[in-house]
């Protein structure tokens, strides 16, 4: 049992999301991260082992390796995918098994800031680690974000900026979100955000990268 976690969380470090894939380079025709889920499954490995012993595990070494410059963005999103790949194919095992969700995350890149990259990361690992994540897309106005928060009773909502000028922005979206409902809990990142300034605008969480933000929202739901 052990081997098949081993694999896919290889798969994942690698990028090879599935078969199809020459990713890495010369292994087009070998089992992915969907092949090997697949077949854990058909082991009748459930689910929810499948994601904490196996995918996990990988995206957790990749965030490492990124923390330590050791790959850049571009591996980060091709690890992504492939744990995206391995995803659905758990889904339906998800809801066969029901599996209680961990929670909603809504997420969105605050006002004026077009750049998704990091949000989108967040978006998958954690919905690979059994959030719903409703996504509100870039250059979200405070408003967006209050409306989601009471389409969404009880979601963490997270906020991201990529620039300095933007993440000035960040305030008034918190002030938004505690105006319509005083309790949510907000998460803040992005590459100028700074744990003291989490702290300064009122948030009840930072996360410096994709692994720190599952981190962070499973201590906001312990």
């Amino acid at each position: 049992m052990t081997e098949i976690f081993e694999n896919i969380q290889r798969c994942i470090e690698t990028g090879k999301a599935d078969a199809s894939l020459d990713i890495p380079r010369g292994s087009a025709g070998k089992p992915g991260v969907a092949e090997f889920v697949d077949q854990a499954l058909a082991e009748g490995i459930s689910a929810t082992e499948i994601l904490q012993k196996g995918m996990l595990p990988g995206m957790k070494a990749v965030g490492k390796r990124f923390a330590a410059h050791e790959i850049f963005i571009p591996e980060v999103l091709i690890s992504a995918r492939a744990m995206h790949a391995g995803f659905a194919v758990l889904k339906p095992a998800f809801a066969q098994e029901d599996v209680p969700s961990q929670g909603t995350f809504v997420i969105g890149t605050v006002a004026g800031d077009l750049h998704d990259i990091g949000k989108n990361l967040v978006a998958i690992i954690l919905e690979g680690a059994g959030w719903k994540v409703v996504d509100l897309g870039t250059d979200c106005a405070p408003e967006k974000f209050a409306a989601a928060v009471v389409e969404h009773p009880g979601c963490i909502v997270g906020l991201s900026a990529l620039l300095t000028t933007t993440m000035i922005n960040m305030p008034a979206a918190i002030a938004a979100i505690r105006a319509v409902a005083p309790s949510t809990r907000v998460l803040v990142g992005g590459a100028p955000v700074t744990a003291d300034y989490a702290k300064e605008v009122g948030a009840d969480g930072y996360a410096v990268d994709p692994m720190g933000a599952l981190a962070a929202l499973e201590n906001m739901a312990a």
